[in-house]
Parts: structure tokens; C-alpha cells; sequence
């Protein structure tokens, strides 16, 4: 009986919240979409916030787009044991990964884990993508979890844009210690492996300028290869004659190049090429800030892109070679891991895949984790399915991946309360909002054990997962979170006046591909022309 009354109070306000689809087109209007610094007018008035509307924000501190209320009454104290409930390990969340089997069996036999399904649309390398392009545009340090704060007074130490300032720092003079003394133009680059590895100190902490990207070996080695990236388009420029500031040149040419593949490989991976293009042609409805004044909105940051969370494998293959004798179980030289084992910790060279680690087999073959013409089902591996199933090593994540240092363990209860954190809007009010047909409480039964009026008021990290679940199997973000998402990314590509789609929208990418000529640009061209592919080490 009291959860049926607390289903009829959230049903009550959920009807007082809603806008009819008639007045939210009306309040749009043809004109007004492809608008980014128009005041809001008719329906979207009481719903953008100022800052999202095109109204003067401060770009280093976060900001909302949506003027809604929170999906649950943040002042009861029993919310936060209900999120934690729901997020904590061998809970609904939890895929139940069978760790036990090993990592090799877990990748070579998918069937071992029902719950954790591959997503045969991405490859394995698709999720350190997403996260290496997290880290160029947000960095969240202060804000404490499960305690409501502004997000204007918690500050973005990134820049909110695809800069790559996660790797280029201040530049040689405000950074100089990433960069080669001998040769200021390029990035230190050293090994300790078989191969490439992050410049480090005597205690293996990375010398780089966003310490997140030393979180795990993928994604360290992808911060690597840009580090290759650099310095191979630095030579390429020199022996084209290039003269004057060779490191402003390259550093703009390698930041189009990457803002290029964002635009045309990712981002269709992550919300699909139509709902890019009907971004691109009919313009963003909902994140509209003025240009030069692009901010990080929680929606996004707290929520929409967090989903490659749900994309995570449990163990991946690392290399093909670096490892000989080590896996009895398959007979080759390849390094097989957990994505995190408890058994890594204070180990020299882990088990797992952790980051902060130099040994000779620690090192990324490319092969396993972006296509360059090899089988997909034996040497390119798929990520996992964007559900609400999380892979079980994520559910104790080593102290040294969370920036503070402190619990919870559990990714999935961090994300939870990071809705607290930032008075968050349920999904559903969002896609009312968005004039989007949302997903009810039927299909959030699993959600009514934890109260609140969940099911009907759901999280909206839970809720972007349950929709691409639902609505588009698990391959791609859908609905409110593709529109989040999509509208973020090119947001900050055209507010952003030194991005090529801001300064020379006409341009096409001008460094040598892989195969084929040039005018396109693709991961495993970058890949390739910073020689970590496969062919050029030999693997």
C-alpha cells in the first residue's frame, strides 16, 4: 500500500512536470532550432536554464540545461541507502561476471556471462575513446558525492572542449616538463617495455597533464600514441618545410584531425549518424550557450556520458605478444587481464590491467581493439552492449583510479549519487522536457524494491541505460541521452573558435590514411601514422 502511494504521488507531479507535445513543438518553432544564443521563449522558457539558453556563463565551472526539479526528495535520508542498494556489488547493476573462469575464457567464451551481452556494432577500443575524450573536456576534483551543490560553484579543470589539453597541458612553456628537453616541439616519450610507454617518475606515477589517463593500460597507452601523434606530425611538417612555430602548427593540425574522427567515427558510433545529422542540419534545441562561452552541463557530466561505463568488458586482451608462456591456457604470448583484480594490488607488474605500472609486457596491441581489416571474431574484440548491466570488476575498483581516493568502490553507486551531488532530474522529466515519449515504471519493475517512486522518477544515468537498452538494443544511446550526448559534442566543436568546424567548417583532413586518399581521417589512420599499429611493430 505505501509503495502504491508513493507511485500516485510521483504520478501526480509527473502530470503537473509534463508539457503536451502541441506546446513544446510550438515553443520551438522552425527558426528557433537552429539557434545557439537566442533567449528561450514559450515552453522552453521555464524549462532551459539561463546559461544553457545563451546567456553569459562562466566556461571553467559547471552548469545545467535543464530548470527542472530533482527525481526525488533529496532531504530524505533514506535515499542515499536506497541508491547505494541499488548500485552495490551483486546487485541489480552487477552483470555477475564469472571472474572465476579467468580472463582468456571470459573473452573467447561471451556465453559464460548472460548478462554481460557483446555489442557487436563497437569494437573493444570504442569505450577508451569515450573515456580519453571524457577527460579532455571535464575534470570534476571538488564536488562531493551524495551532497547537493550548485554546479557553478564547482569547478571543470578542463577545458570544455576538444582541445586535448588533457595532453598538450600549458604547452612547452606552461608544462615544460612533458615535453623533450632536447626537442621542444615534441612530447617525452619513453619505454620500459617491449614498447612505447608514459613518461614516469621513480614511483611510476605518469608525467602527464590529466593523471586519469594512467587510470588503466588502454587507456594510457591510447594517451601514448597521441604523444606519437604529435611528434610524427611534427616531423612530417619538417620535412615538408614547414617553417615558424612548428609546434603551434602541429598542435593545430593533430587537434583537427581528432576533432575529425569525434565528429565522423564516434560520435555516429555513440548516437548513431541520423541523430547527427539532425543535430548537424537542424541545429541544437537544447544546449545553446553562447560562443566562446561553452560549459560542461551535469546532464552530461554526471549522467548522459557516463555510459560507456555499461560498455566495459571485464577482461580484455591487451597484446598479442608480450607475454610468452604467461596464458597455459591458450598456448600464445599474449597478455590476457582483468580490466581490475584485487590481486593486482602492490604488485610491480599487476595481474590486471591497472595503470601506474612499467613492465615489458604492458603495452597496447591495436589490433584487439580498433579494426584494421582483421577477424572480428578472433583478433578485433567488440565492447559490451549500453545496458544496465556493468561488468563485475567494476564494482571494486582499485582506491588509485578515484581521483579522491575514498569510497564507495562501486562504480555504479558513484554514478548514483553523483544525483544527489547535482539535484539531478529524473529521465523521465527530461524527456517530457524534450518533448520525447519516455520509458514509465513498467519498464523499471526492478526499481520498486528501492522506494522513492523510482520507477516512475528514475535516475537519469539508469534511465539513458534502460532506453538504449530498450529502444535501441543496446548498440547506441537513443532518445534523451543521444540528444544530450550529440547535442554536447557538436556544441562544443562549433562554440569553440579555434575548432575546424568553427574556423574553416570546409575542411577536410590532409595527413596520409592508412589506405586510400586523403579528405578522411579514421582512429586507425592516427593510429597508423603514429606507428602503433600492428605493421609496424611487427605483431
Amino acid at each position: 500500500m505505501r509503495q502504491r502511494k508513493t507511485e500516485n504521488a510521483h504520478d501526480s507531479g509527473r502530470q503537473q512536470q509534463k508539457v503536451s507535445r502541441r506546446g513544446f513543438l510550438a515553443g520551438l518553432g522552425a527558426g528557433t532550432a537552429g539557434a545557439v544564443t537566442l533567449h528561450p521563449t514559450g515552453a522552453l522558457a521555464g524549462i532551459l536554464t539561463p546559461e544553457a539558453a545563451g546567456l553569459a556563463t562562466a566556461p571553467d565551472r559547471f552548469g545545467r540545461i535543464f530548470n527542472l526539479p530533482a527525481f526525488a526528495d533529496l532531504q530524505a535520508s533514506s535515499l542515499r541507502t536506497a541508491l547505494m542498494e541499488m548500485g552495490k556489488a551483486g546487485g541489480i547493476l552487477d552483470a555477475r561476471d564469472p571472474l572465476g573462469v579467468g580472463p582468456v575464457r571470459l573473452i573467447a567464451e561471451p556465453n559464460l556471462s548472460p548478462n554481460n551481452i557483446d555489442n557487436p556494432a563497437h569494437t573493444a577500443g570504442t569505450t577508451f575513446m569515450g573515456q580519453f575524450l571524457d577527460h579532455d573536456m571535464t575534470f570534476d576534483e571538488t564536488s562531493p558525492l551524495g551532497r547537493p551543490v550548485d554546479p557553478a560553484a564547482s569547478p571543470n579543470t578542463r577545458t570544455p572542449g576538444f582541445d586535448l589539453d588533457s595532453v598538450y597541458g600549458r604547452g612547452p612553456v606552461g608544462s615544460p616538463q612533458l615535453y623533450n628537453p632536447s626537442d621542444m616541439a615534441k612530447f617525452r616519450v619513453e619505454s620500459g617495455g617491449l614498447f612505447e610507454d608514459l613518461p614516469r617518475m621513480s614511483n611510476r606515477t605518469a608525467v602527464i597533464a590529466d593523471p586519469r589517463n594512467d587510470e588503466n593500460l588502454i587507456i594510457s597507452g591510447l594517451h601514448a600514441a597521441f604523444l606519437l601523434f604529435h611528434n610524427r606530425v611534427v616531423d612530417h611538417l619538417r620535412s615538408q618545410g614547414q617553417t615558424g612555430n612548428v609546434f603551434n602548427a602541429a598542435q593545430q593540425l593533430v587537434r583537427w584531425h581528432y576533432q575529425w574522427i569525434i565528429l565522423h567515427e564516434f560520435l555516429p558510433l555513440f548516437i548513431g549518424q541520423t541523430e547527427v545529422n539532425t543535430i548537424l542540419q537542424g541545429g541544437r534545441r537544447f544546449y545553446r550557450p553562447a560562443a566562446g562561452q561553452q560549459f560542461i552541463p551535469v546532464e552530461f557530466q554526471g549522467a548522459a556520458y557516463r555510459f560507456g561505463h555499461s560498455m566495459v568488458r571485464p577482461s580484455y586482451r591487451a597484446n598479442l605478444a608480450g607475454d610468452p608462456g604467461g596464458n597455459p591456457a591458450t598456448g600464445a604470448p599474449a597478455f590476457f587481464g582483468m580490466i581490475f583484480d584485487p590481486a593486482g594490488q602492490g604488485q610491480t607488474d599487476p595481474v590486471d590491467l591497472r595503470g601506474a605500472a612499467r613492465a615489458r609486457r604492458r603495452f597496447i596491441g591495436w589490433q584487439t581493439f580498433f579494426d584494421f581489416g582483421g577477424n572480428f571474431t578472433t583478433d578485433v574484440r567488440p565492447n559490451k552492449r549500453i545496458d544496465t548491466k556493468i561488468s563485475t570488476p567494476l564494482m571494486n575498483l582499485p582506491l588509485q583510479t578515484i581521483p579522491t581516493q575514498d569510497p564507495p568502490v562501486s562504480l555504479p553507486q558513484r554514478n548514483l549519487l553523483r544525483h544527489i551531488t547535482w539535484s539531478m532530474p529524473s529521465g523521465q522529466a527530461i524527456a517530457q522536457a524534450m518533448g520525447i515519449q519516455p520509458l514509465w515504471a513498467e519498464s523499471f519493475p526492478e526499481l520498486q524494491q528501492f522506494g522513492h517512486g523510482l520507477p516512475s522518477s528514475t535516475p537519469l544515468w539508469y534511465y539513458i541505460l534502460k532506453e538504449a537498452e530498450v529502444r535501441a538494443g543496446g548498440a547506441r544511446l537513443t532518445g534523451v541521452g543521444a540528444k544530450i550526448v550529440g547535442e554536447v559534442f557538436i556544441g562544443i566543436l562549433q562554440l569553440d573558435p579555434t575548432s575546424y568546424l568553427a574556423t574553416n567548417p570546409s575542411w577536410r583532413p590532409t595527413l596520409p590514411r592508412r589506405s586510400g586518399s586523403v579528405g578522411d581521417f579514421r582512429m586507425v589512420d592516427l593510429l597508423t601514422f603514429a606507428r602503433v599499429d600492428p605493421n609496424s611493430r611487427g605483431q
